[in-house]
């Protein structure tokens, strides 16, 4: 069976900006790992956008922190450059969101920063601002189950 998208509440017309979430909490390359750990625990986040001269330079996921820092035997003080994600799947305002859908399920992501087309930070959409937009609840779980498993998200199954 193939996934319809386009058929999805609607969904595949809207553009990303009428999704994301706006005003997103970020850090810079510079800040610790204890800064960003404490803001990541203030903000109840998994994920946070790394933001230096107005760029998105990366982000940093709970997952980051465990296996790249901790693991690692990284300090406290170390900077969260060293140990961020720099290579960062995006999307631009204006891309439908289908197309921060297809991103998702290809790179098994679970959030998608948004850029505007000079690269700056606009927001952030999660598989919970995808699901808040479908109606049909059988729909939004096989969704979500296959952007996380990544099994055949845009294959015949």
């Amino acid at each position: 069976m193939t996934k319809v998208i386009t058929d999805i509440s609607g969904t595949s017309r809207k553009r990303c900006r009428e999704i994301m979430t706006r005003n997103v909490k970020t850090g810079a390359s510079q800040n610790t790992l204890r800064e960003i750990a404490a803001t990541m625990r203030e903000g109840d986040m998994g994920a946070l956008p790394i933001v230096d001269g107005g760029k998105l330079v990366g982000i940093v996921t709970d997952r980051d922190i465990v296996v790249r820092a901790i693991a690692d035997g990284k300090e406290s003080s170390t900077p969260i450059g060293e140990i961020m994600t720099t290579e960062i799947f995006s999307a631009n305002e204006d891309d439908f969101v289908f197309e921060a859908i297809r991103l998702m399920g290809d790179k098994q992501i679970r959030r998608i920063p948004v850029v505007n087309d000079s690269g700056e930070l606009s927001g952030i959409i999660a598989m919970a601002d995808v699901a808040l937009e479908m109606e049909d609840q059988r729909e939004v779980a096989e969704t979500l189950e296959d952007i996380s498993s990544g099994t055949g998200f845009w294959t015949n199954k």
